[in-house]
């Protein structure tokens, strides 16, 4: 079982950067495949990102492939996502999401979920 928590979010404006960070704990870590979801309001809750335990390969939605990049320090026992040339759609709540085994762009197939941090890009 892991625990997550993340941190990271805030109120930026658009084209500015935010570094989301997804603490772990609990056992094997790296035997955890990681994924971001994010949540906008009145919106279905869509895949972000996610990486394979070892740290490759990642898969990116393809809006926000080229500005966000997925992390992950095993040894540490946290993941990354780092957000650059933010947009005002990009706002919504971020989630934090692990499954043991193979990574999946699929809400349903993650187990372990964080509490969310909110992203709010403003114009």
């Amino acid at each position: 079982q892991v625990q997550l928590v993340e941190s990271g979010g805030g109120l930026v404006q658009a084209g500015d950067s935010l570094r989301l960070s997804c603490a772990a704990s609990g056992r094997a870590f790296d035997g955890y495949a990681i994924a971001w979801f994010r949540q906008a309001p009145r919106k279905e809750r869509e895949f972000v990102a996610s990486i394979s335990r070892g740290g490759s390969p990642t898969g990116y939605l393809d809006s926000v492939k080229g500005r966000f990049a997925i992390s992950r320090d095993n040894a540490k026992n946290t993941a990354a996502l780092q957000m650059n040339n933010l947009k005002p759609e990009d706002t919504a709540i971020y989630y934090c999401a692990a499954r043991f085994g193979l990574r999946s762009g699929s809400s349903s197939q993650y187990d372990y979920w964080g509490q969310g941090t909110q992203v709010t890009v403003s114009s």
